[in-house]
């Protein structure tokens, strides 16, 4: 039997608005097809099953998109579904991505009860010029606001998206983005610096970005406030707190095995007798 950890990545491509600077596989759509996309989902999986050689599933991320457009109902089932086909751990940690501006209690805390047990909110700024420069749906208040209903629901393990080198952003307006989220206090922060990537607006339309000096500037006065935060680095653009490493990201850092679903998801699964690697990518559109 394959002794290599096992995840699973389940892609959702829909948002409400395409975010300028967004490179992932994504679509705008007013009208989600969610009920025959859950279907897929497991359809997909099922035709993977062979590939999970008889383990159990350690971690299981929800990216997209945005994961928290659909419902709590409709995670329960996919979940409930998936461990049919290739049993969740019971200690797996589940991660939902979600947008703030999607955020209602009542809602997240169906997430909760479905099973998710990590958040990971796109927060990407808390200035408002830079969330409508960056074509966020959200606001700063909403922000704000979503760190605190997951952690009045509990969710210990939460990660805040937060990017810096925004936009016309100076030195000391992304420090006060990073100590907003550190005033926060969220067990995990994913830190990285904005990149203009090919098919995109941003691409098309490059913004003025800060200069090299004042990128430096700010990762190392950066580094530094995290450091006296609790958070320390682990990989590339991850911070934690002790024992609140993502453990789906370290599965890739560390070259495990994953299983990937839904529309573009990769995946990458080791024969446990010859070692060679399987790679492959599921077809991009939904």
């Amino acid at each position: 039997m394959n002794s290599i950890p096992l995840a699973l990545y389940i892609h959702i491509p829909w948002c409400v608005r395409k975010c300028p600077y967004c490179d992932f596989n994504s679509h705008e759509s007013r009208h989600i097809p969610e009920s025959d996309y859950i279907s897929a989902l497991l359809a997909d999986l099922e035709h993977d099953q062979a590939l999970a050689q008889g383990r159990a599933i350690q971690t299981v991320f929800i990216g997209g998109g945005t994961p928290s457009l659909f419902s709590a109902d409709s995670y329960r089932h996919l979940l409930q579904a998936i461990h049919r086909i290739v049993p969740i751990s019971g200690q797996a940690e589940i991660t939902l991505e979600a947008n703030p501006g999607t955020f209602e209690y009542r809602k997240f805390k169906g997430f909760q009860d479905a099973g998710i047990n990590r958040l990971s909110v796109g927060v990407q700024s808390f200035s408002e010029h830079q969330l409508q420069a960056l074509g966020r749906i959200h606001n700063r208040h909403e922000a704000i606001q979503a760190i605190a209903t997951a952690r009045e629901l509990g969710f210990e393990r939460l990660n805040i998206d937060l990017m810096h080198g925004l936009p016309g952003q100076t030195v000391e307006a992304a420090l006060a983005d990073l100590q907003q989220a550190m005033d926060l206090q969220p067990s995990h922060l994913s830190w990285y610096q904005l990149t203009i990537e090919p098919n995109t607006l941003f691409y098309s339309k490059p913004p003025t970005l800060p200069d090299e000096d004042d990128l430096g500037d700010i990762e190392d006065a950066g580094k530094s406030l995290l450091q006296e935060a609790g958070l320390q680095q682990y990989e590339t653009s991850a911070y934690a707190r002790p024992g609140f490493q993502c453990q789906h990201n370290l599965n890739y850092w560390r070259f495990g095995d994953y299983l990937g679903i839904g529309a573009g998801a990769h995946g990458k699964i080791t024969d446990p007798e010859t070692g060679t690697v399987l790679r492959y990518q599921k077809t991009r559109l939904p």
